[in-house]
């Protein structure tokens, strides 16, 4: 199949519009995916060429796109002026609000699957590395570690209880989202009175020293389970 001449991102992008009417109903299944490709009128030869993972790939994209709406209203939002804590707590609201409730659903009975658990857990992990990224955070130690999979958490729990949440204007999301943040700081309070209590100092100095030599990735494909796609061509 010749394929040259093609826009493969904007082909991909029409039939993941198209699928988000389906996925609703069918889920993020083959069928979703076939007649996605039926309404963006891309042949199933080449949806497969283009989107080789099928509908699980395009609940991927989705997530991905959910993060690139949030990464655009940080910026435009004046976030500098408030706690680092409300930033954190604006950005996973800004997440949130970047998504339809049912779609995500969808993606999460998805991603709850033990062969897609890991690409979930790594779309997870993305969200809070764009979100500590664009927050500033220069850690390249343990902490760049420590903070992204506190906050994975935190977000997970947030998504699952906003799933379920009737309350207006997801009133009751922002009340669950912020004691989650506040148990969050207790905890780094926490550690921060370890580090310095001297006794626990003493003992605890060996495996400090060994985390301290810990380093952050260079590169974003080491994410944990993020797929290079240039080793499975």
């Amino acid at each position: 199949m010749n394929n040259k001449g093609l826009d493969i991102e904007a082909l991909k992008e029409s039939l993941l519009d198209a699928a988000l009417l389906h996925v609703v109903f069918d889920g993020w299944t083959p069928a979703a995916f076939a007649a996605a490709c039926e309404d963006a009128a891309v042949a199933p030869d080449l949806a497969r060429v283009i989107c080789p993972g099928g509908a699980p790939e395009l609940a991927a994209d989705y997530h991905r796109r959910g993060d690139r709406l949030m990464l655009a209203r940080i910026a435009a939002e004046d976030l500098p002026g408030l706690r680092f804590r409300d930033r954190i707590a604006a950005a996973v609201r800004f997440r949130i609000e970047a998504s339809d409730r049912e779609l995500v659903r969808r993606g999460a009975a998805l991603f709850a699957l033990p062969q897609h658990a890991a690409a979930g857990a790594a779309l997870v992990w993305g969200t809070a590395d764009a979100i500590w990224t664009a927050l500033g955070d220069s850690s390249r130690d343990i902490n760049w570690y420590s903070k992204r999979a506190t906050l994975s958490a935190v977000y997970s729990s947030t998504v699952l209880y906003w799933l379920g949440d009737e309350s207006d204007d997801a009133a009751d999301t922002r009340d669950f989202l912020d004691r989650r943040i506040e148990d969050v700081m207790r905890f780094e309070k926490f550690k921060a009175q370890v580090r310095e209590n001297p006794v626990l100092g003493k003992l605890l100095a060996g495996p400090l020293r060994l985390l301290s030599q810990v380093r952050a990735p260079e590169a974003h494909n080491d994410l944990p389970g993020k797929i290079n796609r240039q080793e499975q061509a």
